[in-house]
């Protein structure tokens, strides 16, 4: 095997440079050089001469703090795809934050059919609309390659989403699909929660923010017939649902007869304490969830009292909790973590955002110290002053670079992305 390594990038050294392709394809092509593309493959040129065993994920983000920016175009894209097509050692490609567009995903799409080592494609707002949409969703119908796509933020609305859900019936690669803020209708959720129910290959699913219309919360209905009949699903994002008790109890029933889930997100929804009792019920039998996220919803004390109680007495199952900015007084939030003490599991609780006394920031002061929760996994850090224990806000969170990068350090940081740190499902950012 090291031989065959080694004779494949000897054969590639000889070869031009990446930087000189770019070069030479825009001067023969009469296209604009982007410094910032002249950069990052001068970058990769250094990475391949060292030598390289898995392969490359080549990161071109707009959003990148550290070095100057100008966003890619579809036009630049262009001479990308060119470049891509035929160097078999990229496995990656992160474009989030440009400015592609339909041109660009056209040569998305293209590239998805040419370039067949590909794993991953990150096309986070990139103002790519239905047309575009349908363009890739069309490719990956034959494409036996892809494992993950990141479409978030590209308004594809219900046209473009709904090929996705057909390309679904026949591909059988696809492991993780993220439609988050894509404009989708419930038409589009109702095909995904369908075709969810015969495809066995995606372990992961994101369909945050859908644009619903109605009290009927159909969404939550067809997903929780999903749960019920998919026996392959391991990530579920259902944020901004508009999901109030009744649509979470579909999902809760569901969760009976589910054992492969580990991983709900229903951040973001309407939730309230009687939504909990709940879900206290099905953990009490499930033992599959390993993280929950219910940030933004509003549990208040009851809701933690019943999440609490059943965390102390039977569920050992579940690693990660988010209930940040719940309405939870210090009541709800020191029940937390009295069950914290009780129950070893439970290793990753995020509570910022409720309201704070003494005896709240003493208990999670005193977890802290004792080595029972470790400051990497909360999003609280005790300080004391005029003698007085408070708790401080810490960037840790179960997703907290969903749609940001930092200024500085991992954008994979297992401490802010700790969700997908516990469930791993293919590559997440």
């Amino acid at each position: 095997m090291k031989s065959v390594v080694f004779l494949f990038f000897k054969a590639s050294s000889s070869t031009l440079s990446l930087r000189k392709q770019y070069y030479n394809l825009c001067k023969e092509k009469t296209q604009k050089i982007n410094p910032f593309v002249f950069y990052i493959l001068s970058e990769v040129d250094e990475q391949i001469k060292k030598g390289l065993e898995n392969g490359i994920t080549l990161n071109i983000a707009g959003n990148n703090r550290l070095v100057p920016v100008e966003r890619v175009t579809g036009e630049d894209f262009w001479i990308l795809y060119r470049i891509l097509k035929k160097n078999s050692y990229f496995i990656g490609l992160d474009v989030r934050y440009n400015t592609l567009k339909d041109v660009g995903a056209y040569y998305a799409a293209k590239l998805l059919q040419k370039q067949l080592n590909l794993t991953y494609l990150n096309l986070m707002f990139n103002d790519i609309g239905p047309d575009g949409g349908e363009l890739i969703a069309k490719s990956l119908q034959k494409n036996t390659t892809l494992k993950y796509l990141r479409m978030t933020g590209n308004k594809i609305g219900n046209k473009g989403g709904m090929f996705f859900a057909s390309m679904l019936q026949i591909n059988s690669t696809l492991e993780k699909l993220d439609l988050g803020d894509c404009d989708l209708g419930m038409q589009c959720v109702i095909a995904f929660a369908t075709v969810l129910t015969q495809n066995q290959a995606m372990k992961g699913i994101n369909l945050n923010r859908p644009i619903l219309y109605g009290e009927q919360e159909e969404s939550t209905v067809h997903m929780g017939h999903t749960l019920k009949e998919n026996h392959c699903l391991v990530e579920l994002h259902m944020c901004k649902h508009d999901m109030t008790n009744s649509g979470f109890k579909q999902l809760c029933d569901a969760l009976y007869l589910n054992n492969t889930l580990r991983y709900l997100d229903v951040s973001c929804n309407r939730i309230t304490r009687d939504g909990m009792e709940f879900l206290a019920n099905v953990l009490k039998s499930n033992t599959t969830l390993e993280v929950i996220d219910l940030s933004f919803n509003r549990i208040e004390n009851k809701g933690a009292d019943y999440l609490s109680e059943t965390l102390a007495s039977h569920n050992r199952t579940l690693k990660a909790l988010s209930v940040v900015s719940n309405n939870i007084e210090g009541e709800g939030l020191v029940a937390l973590s009295r069950a914290m003490k009780t129950n070893t599991t439970l290793s990753n609780i995020y509570i910022w955002g409720n309201k704070f006394d003494k005896a709240t920031c003493v208990a999670y002061s005193d977890l802290i110290q004792m080595g029972r929760l470790k400051p990497d996994n909360t999003d609280v850090e005790p300080f004391v002053v005029d003698g007085c224990v408070e708790l401080a806000e810490v960037s840790n969170g179960l997703k907290k670079h969903y749609y940001w990068t930092p200024s500085y350090g991992q954008v994979d940081d297992h401490l802010s992305n700790a969700g997908f740190a516990l469930v791993p499902v293919g590559q997440d950012l």
